[in-house]
């Protein structure tokens, strides 16, 4: 056994910690608190895809329901007496993202943020945590958050990090709050989460090799999306790294040869074996929408790459056996999806919070339960 989790079983025979994940999804958080020792008893979502995996990959229960109609007596029942409960979650953080133009406050996931405040409100949770997307930081609904767990005693502090520091085979940078009741809490360096940086290469280099519009038979995960006629031409002169301005003339888009079009450079690529990927967004299977292109396949990455460049298990299950595959929905699923290694970041930064606060005299080590 090791020293991890004699530890952690010493936290719990004094305060069992139980955390609840709103706006669920696929379950990435919560199975990055699980692996790092957090027991997760519900997770809720108004998706129905989300079901699914997240009930038959986490030991948590599902809730399928808005959170603007949960109440603080259901997420108190929920923590099953626990003595210290954690509030977790992402609200949909569309329109807050950089990717999107178009949104503004007079649409109704915009103020889903404070959903989650009043939740804060009714329970009282001793921790929250909270991930986003960065653009939420300049926004006065993220301050109102801030000042009402701050008017409420909670000790608060929020960061935006680059997940390829932590080990994410992904340039992802994202917001992470914590708050605490307990004392001053801060997330975990680099150095003290102790994941070294992962290459495109080493997460996906070795799955079995596919072509456009077609799947591996032992796992229908790993499917891609056909090319057009167009799109397979350039995705053959398109190589790692680059970008669409090493194509022949004939093949630009003539939205490119326009001078609005000419410095959007990230879309029509390759990702390259030596280095992270790009953020995977929930458009991640099509070449045209980013850099997406498989480094050395004529393809788009597949869903299952796309999965476990977010860090999900290589064997994760998203459908039921003999379902239909959906590529849509489960691309909005895998790329809205909390990386399972910035979940495991967060659970880890609790544990040792509660360390430092409850058991001074321990030493926090840094180690996590593999699955």
């Amino acid at each position: 056994m090791c020293d991890r989790d004699t530890k952690t079983r010493k936290i719990a025979s004094l305060h069992t910690i139980a955390a609840v994940d709103l706006f669920c999804g696929a379950g990435g958080l919560t199975h990055g608190l699980e692996k790092s020792g957090i027991a997760v008893t519900l997770g809720i979502d108004i998706d129905p895809a989300c079901e699914y995996p997240y009930a038959t990959n986490n030991k948590a229960n599902f809730l399928l329901k808005s959170v603007e109609d949960v109440e603080g007596s259901e997420l108190l029942a929920a923590y099953n007496g626990a003595d210290l409960k954690i509030l977790a979650g992402c609200a949909p953080c569309q329109t807050f993202s950089s990717y999107n133009q178009k949104a503004d406050s007079s649409d109704k996931r915009w103020w889903l943020l404070l959903q989650f405040s009043r939740l804060v409100k009714e329970i009282e949770p001793e921790l929250v945590t909270m991930e986003n997307v960065r653009g939420l930081m300049d926004q006065d609904v993220f301050r109102e958050f801030v000042d009402d767990l701050e008017e409420r005693n909670y000790h608060v502090d929020y960061k935006v990090v680059n997940c390829a520091e932590y080990g994410l085979p992904q340039q992802r940078k994202r917001l992470v709050l914590l708050a605490s009741q307990l004392g001053p809490i801060k997330l975990l360096s680099s150095k003290e989460f102790k994941k070294k940086a992962k290459t495109v290469k080493e997460a996906i280099g070795k799955l079995p090799a596919i072509k456009a519009g077609a799947l591996n038979h032992k796992d229908p995960l790993h499917q891609s999306s056909n090319l057009s006629k167009t799109n397979y031409q350039r995705i053959l002169v398109s190589k790692p790294g680059r970008t669409w301005r090493d194509w022949p003339e004939e093949l630009v888009a003539d939205c490119h040869k326009k001078k609005s079009g000419k410095t959007y450079l990230n879309v029509y690529g390759r990702m390259s074996w030596d280095g992270p990927a790009p953020t995977i967004t929930t458009q991640f299977l099509g070449f045209g929408n980013g850099r997406f292109g498989h480094p050395e396949q004529n393809r788009a990455i597949s869903l299952r790459e796309g999965a476990i460049l977010q860090s999900f298990p290589k064997k994760y299950k998203f459908t039921a056996p003999g379902e239909p595959i959906s590529k849509k929905a489960l691309g909005r699923l895998i790329g809205n999806a909390v990386p399972v290694k910035l979940g495991e970041l967060i659970g880890k930064s609790i544990l040792k919070h509660v360390m430092d606060t409850m058991l001074p005299s321990a030493k926090y080590n840094g180690e996590s339960n593999e699955r």
